[in-house]
């Protein structure tokens, strides 16, 4: 959870009834039923809710069926959350691409950045971190699939940005993210691909613990690859309705 802890509202954990319940009732069954077919823990596979374009009413009423990190992409709308939602003992992600100018705000309002991925944006995190709160945890975005209109790391940039990251204090490298090409193609290699990258990275560094990899439409094959994290949006919330 989130290191703000003092005067958090209680969470008292809901029954699973309603749209919403049974959404997340559906996502976790299936879940469970990937990692019983991949011989894994159910408790070796977190759920992070992707809570773009949702509202903050929502984002409780998950909060309060036990769903504890949620992951924001737009730093304008999730400001705007984290301070209504300040109350909730909420752990934050920021998964989207960062803009240098975005990162003093990212760096002080949020527990987790996966979105991580060129030694710039590395520096800034590190430097804009409040001295007040603990390390910044942080994933390293990879661009498995080299596509050019993606962000991330190419995988032979690796070693060198794990190498800055480590040596700043004010971050804690937890392990790797990725989104794989569409969902249309066969995402099976690129999976194990990043699987083997994070196991090399597991091997170096003691705290690596996290790899987020998987979403709605290929939850199955990422936990079967080794998926640690998995961020699931639609599913979860429901069609957008607006």
């Amino acid at each position: 959870m989130s290191d703000k802890t003092e005067n958090r509202e209680p969470v008292d954990k809901l029954p699973v009834t309603g749209p919403l319940a049974k959404r997340l009732e559906q996502v976790q069954q299936r879940m469970n039923r990937a990692c019983r077919q991949a011989q894994r823990a159910v408790s070796s596979v977190r759920l992070l809710a992707v809570s773009k374009t949702r509202s903050s009413d929502e984002i409780r009423a998950l909060r309060a069926m036990g769903v504890g990190a949620f992951g924001e992409n737009y730093l304008a709308e999730a400001e705007r959350k984290l301070h209504q939602l300040s109350q909730q003992d909420i752990e934050w992600h920021f998964i989207g691409p960062m803009q240098s100018n975005k990162t003093k705000a990212i760096a002080a309002l949020f527990d987790w950045v996966q979105s991580v991925d060129r030694e710039k944006i590395v520096r800034r995190l590190a430097d804009q971190r409040p001295a007040q709160r603990p390390a910044l945890q942080v994933l390293i975005q990879v661009n498995i699939d080299r596509e050019p209109q993606k962000s991330g790391c190419l995988p032979e940039q690796l070693d060198a940005l794990v190498d800055s990251i480590v040596q700043r204090k004010e971050l804690n490298l937890r392990g790797l993210m990725a989104i794989p090409a569409a969902a249309s193609r066969d995402s099976t290699a690129s999976f194990e691909e990043m699987a083997a990258l994070f196991e090399s990275l597991k091997q170096q560094h003691a705290q690596i613990d996290t790899l987020s990899l998987g979403m709605s439409s290929d939850l199955e094959p990422a936990i079967e690859a080794g998926s640690t994290m998995i961020r699931i949006g639609t599913d979860l919330f429901g069609p957008r309705t607006t």
